[in-house]
């Protein structure tokens, strides 16, 4: 409950940030525009099907916005157990049932320190907004997931099959997140079928 209290409270700061934004000849947009998405699992209804707890919480599509979300509350650190984050190009909803993202599939890291989340989440998202991947069209979005043993990064891309495509953004965020262990990519098909599905590629 203090996360959803949390996050109504950010939605009201960044609303007001908006208005200064649209009112700012010098507010610098981005190429496209970006939902922040929230949703927390630590107390599901019996029998509620997966996603009913996802809520959309803001589009932004300013530089300006972005740091005023930020900064009032999208770091993963203040999330609560089982709660997830994510970041996804306007239009796309964070769902493998997801026109954009049915047939994709996604990269994952893990983390056993909060602040190192927080690091990882908001290299990736400047490296989102800021459009650093030469395969941006590819990429759906990002998901930080709040666990109480390992937290998870997860960015999610649309053409699994693309195996080029995934290993260049494989290999560009492992750098943007500054990680030297291996990372794995998975497809949405096989973790459909199978939760403890195989990776398809890493790096």
């Amino acid at each position: 409950m203090a996360g959803e209290v949390a996050v109504e409270g950010a939605v009201a700061v960044a609303a007001a940030a908006s208005e200064v934004a649209d009112s700012n000849p010098q507010s610098h947009k981005l190429e496209r525009k970006w939902t922040f998405w929230f949703d927390n699992q630590s107390r599901p209804k019996q029998g509620a099907a997966w996603g009913t707890s996802l809520r959309k919480v803001y589009t932004f599509e300013t530089v300006e916005e972005f740091w005023c979300l930020y900064d009032q509350l999208f770091k993963p650190s203040k999330l609560p157990a089982n709660a997830d984050f994510h970041l996804f190009k306007t239009g796309v909803e964070p769902k493998w049932e997801d026109p954009e993202c049915a047939n994709g599939g996604k990269w994952t890291v893990t983390s056993s320190r909060k602040a190192n989340l927080d690091n990882m989440w908001l290299e990736t998202l400047m490296a989102l907004i800021g459009e650093q991947f030469e395969e941006s069209d590819e990429i759906c979005g990002v998901v930080a997931s709040v666990r109480q043993r390992q937290d998870k990064l997860a960015l999610w891309t649309k053409t699994a099959t693309n195996e080029a495509a995934q290993m260049s953004i494989g290999r560009k965020w492992k750098e943007i997140i500054d990680v030297n262990d291996k990372i794995s990519f998975s497809f949405h098909e096989d973790l459909r079928r199978e939760k403890s599905a195989k990776a398809r590629y890493s790096v």
